[in-house]
């Protein structure tokens, strides 16, 4: 492996014209692809298998005119307090909203008796003949134009459900984390030329990966949040592996090899640790289409696919680039940096040194730490949101609030339940109604409605319970029990479904599916470590310390975003239940992102191992010299992430503030405290491996043995070998 990659390091320096021109046209040619080939994108989410999902599909074959499926908008009025709605308005306002672009059909609130007891406020029901995903900024425009009637009459009026959530957009304070990227890189080198080269490529690597995303959005239906994610994800670790191999080669530099020499043994050694670290996350990505819901699955990829990109950019491109500055790299240095070429211990090695000697102490409180952090997460509930969860000066948010006030919360999530019959319907109609009206938490049982052929009716359930809430859950739970004794007595099918019902689906779904994927990625990394280290324990240590980090992360998650604590200075402006797509996500990325600074760190314990150096030396020089690296590397990925943390969209601020806080905890607290706790406590057995097992092993060389051994082939460098301890 490593001796492979120092000739592709060593051709993409020397042939820097053709490797760099390559990037330049791929660039340009998925540029000119996303301009001509892109489509639109959605934020709806299917679930193929569940019962909510095969009601929906159901529905739209013998019950199209209902509209299920369907963008919906709730438009609630409210006369001021002390006064009654006048009908008149209501009704104007209503002829507006049916005048509405797209609009299938509309609810008159005195009709379906959608009026407050009070008669103040009035609910209206707005069905779209497309899902929302497909309405325009000005579709929805025009819906809320329709309420200038009301509103000129002293009426509040507000607007809710699906049809009225935009499109998540990356926005310019998600940029904030790039340009804390680029601090800490300065930081870093101490230099300007240095710090931009790996934001360079990055940048570019980004801007094929997107371009790619934006051109297969006009083939495929994309989630609205699968760019964004593969933003976040390809930002970092674009940036983070270029860092790598710039840091190795400007070491190679100063220990006085040609720059071509520099550049051959900077990417068969980190460049080997690169390959290994971008392997775990792809299959942490990738292994997200295992779950069975296909938004996630997609996310997945379109993430690994950015995350590859990166790769071979780091391994190809950025030699290329080095083979343009050569020894610049070293110069242009920031009075006042250091650029980590300072003399005499460093604080990573004086940090290892004391970890070395208070190991048992440090190991005990690290993990009594995450521990601690870790509480929280026993009460985490999931869910997807609404508009409870929407902001509070929202007219989402608003809307729910009166809906509430003047129906209770259930109005805000109504079931739709879908009951067939071949033989005597309305009575199976009536039955499947009465035994609904007798369950807890029904707070109402609309009338039916009936499809053409009159063998399938739709029935409206409103729960007392709020859409979100643990009796909702229950209730749809005690329906679809009740539906298979009612078609156990007559044969009747009782379905649940809606977007409510929906939401619950998905979250019970995403439950199942974790520890399944949780066993993959983690059997699946486990042997590529034990391929990268040689070692059984060191895999099984990263995994153990994972573990712990992504625990302790989503202790955090729930305090902030279920609890509230914290929401003012981080800018959550509503609490609710825990994204349902957060923890398989959370663990996916996460997960990956962990393993690769157990590879960049590790990996260099293991070359200071290997060339002969004791246990304890092998563990501070390896993290003398990771430890300033997977800093800024860290630094660099927790400031990425941190930006999102100020986007609108609910699920990108959780996963942002998720993936930032979840990198500390594994770089500063497992990585760089637990791990060298670990390894000086083991010794010599940390590297301990089965003799048949290191028989069967392949070799692949990425602490560069073969490279130390002799000059990388064709190369003019000295013929000095890799320093040992």
């Amino acid at each position: 492996m490593a001796t492979f990659l120092s000739r592709v390091g060593r051709f993409s320096f020397q042939r820097r014209w053709l490797v760099t021109g390559i990037w330049v046209v791929l660039l340009a040619a998925f540029g000119v692809g996303a301009l001509t080939l892109s489509g639109q994108t959605t934020n709806s989410v299917a679930i193929p298998g569940t019962e909510s999902q095969r009601a929906i599909e159901q529905l739209k074959q013998k019950f199209p005119e209902a509209g299920v499926g369907g963008a919906t908008a709730r438009v609630v009025m409210a006369a001021p307090q002390g006064e009654k709605l006048d009908p008149a308005t209501v009704a104007e306002v209503v002829d507006g909203l049916r005048a509405a672009p797209k609009v299938a059909g509309v609810t008159d609130p005195f009709q379906a008796r959608m009026v407050s007891p009070d008669g103040r406020i009035a609910l209206a029901q707005v069905t779209y003949q497309v899902k929302n995903f497909e309405l325009t900024e000005s579709d929805r425009e025009a819906l809320r134009s329709a309420a200038d009637p009301g509103r000129a009459e002293g009426l509040a009026v507000e607007f809710g459900g699906d049809a009225m959530q935009p499109m998540p957009q990356t926005q310019p304070t998600e940029g904030i984390g790039v340009a804390v990227a680029a601090v800490v890189l300065i930081v870093t080198f101490g230099s300007l030329l240095a710090a931009g080269l790996p934001l360079l490529t990055a940048l570019i690597g980004i801007g094929i990966g997107m371009a790619g995303i934006t051109a297969a959005s006009g083939f495929l239906e994309l989630n609205s949040n699968t760019p964004v994610l593969a933003l976040m994800i390809g930002l970092a670790v674009g940036i983070d592996y270029a860092l790598f191999i710039l840091s190795r080669y400007r070491h190679e530099l100063r220990q006085g090899r040609e720059p071509a020499d520099a550049a051959a043994l900077a990417v068969g050694t980190a460049g080997s640790a690169v390959v290994f670290a971008g392997l775990t996350v792809i299959i942490a990505l990738a292994g997200l289409t295992i779950v069975g819901i296909p938004v996630l699955g997609e996310m997945g990829l379109a993430a690994s696919v950015t995350v590859a990109v990166a790769v071979l950019i780091a391994l190809t491109l950025l030699p290329a680039v080095l083979g343009f500055v050569r020894t610049k790299v070293l110069g242009g240095r920031i009075p006042g940096l250091r650029g980590g070429n300072g003399n005499g211990p460093t604080l990573g090695e004086r940090w290892a040194a004391l970890v070395a000697r208070r190991r048992g102490i440090v190991l005990v409180l690290s993990v009594a730490g995450l521990a601690v952090l870790a509480v929280p997460a026993t009460d985490m509930r999931l869910g997807l949101p609404n508009d409870s969860t929407a902001p509070p000066d929202s007219t989402q948010h608003r809307a729910y609030n009166l809906i509430s006030e003047g129906f209770g919360p259930g109005s805000n999530g109504p079931l739709v339940v879908m009951v067939e019959a071949q033989t005597d319907p309305r009575a199976a109609v009536s039955a499947a109604a009465r035994r609904i009206s007798a369950l807890d938490d029904v707070a109402a049982v609309t009338p039916p409605r009936f499809n053409a052929a009159g063998d399938t009716a739709l029935l409206n359930v409103v729960p007392k319970s709020g859409p979100s809430s643990a009796e909702t859950e229950q209730l749809v739970t005690d329906i679809r029990a009740e539906g298979q004794a009612l078609h156990d007595r007559t044969g009747a099918t009782v379905s649940v479904t809606g977007y409510t019902a929906l939401n619950i689906d998905v979250s019970r779904k995403m439950a199942d599916a974790l520890l399944p994927y949780l066993s993959l990625i983690v059997g699946l990394a486990f042997i590529l470590l034990m391929l990268v280290f040689r070692s059984v324990v060191v895999p099984l240590k990263a995994a153990v310390g994972f573990l712990g980090s992504v625990a302790a992360t989503f202790g955090a998650v729930v305090a902030v975003f279920q609890w509230g604590w914290l929401g003012d200075l981080l800018g959550v402006e509503s609490t609710g239940p825990v994204m349902s797509m957060l923890p398989i996500l959370l663990i996916g990325v996460l997960f990956g992102l962990a393993m690769d600074y157990q590879v960049f760190l590790v990996t260099r314990m293991r070359e200071e191992h290997v060339h002969g150096a004791t246990p304890d030396q092998a563990m501070v020089i390896g993290f003398k010299h990771g430890s300033r690296v997977v800093v800024a590397a860290a630094l660099i990925m927790i400031s990425v992430f941190a930006g999102f943390v100020l986007a609108e969209e609910t699920l990108i601020q959780s996963v942002g503030f998720a993936l930032a806080f979840g990198v500390a905890m594994d770089a500063f607290v497992v990585r760089m405290t637990i791990v060298p706790a670990v390894m000086s406590l083991l010794g010599k057995r940390a590297w301990w491996l089965p003799r048949w097992l290191d028989r069967v092993l392949p070799r692949v060389d990425v602490e560069g043995e073969r490279l130390a051994a002799k000059p990388p082939e064709g190369g003019h460098g000295t013929d000095r070998t890799l320093e040992p301890v």
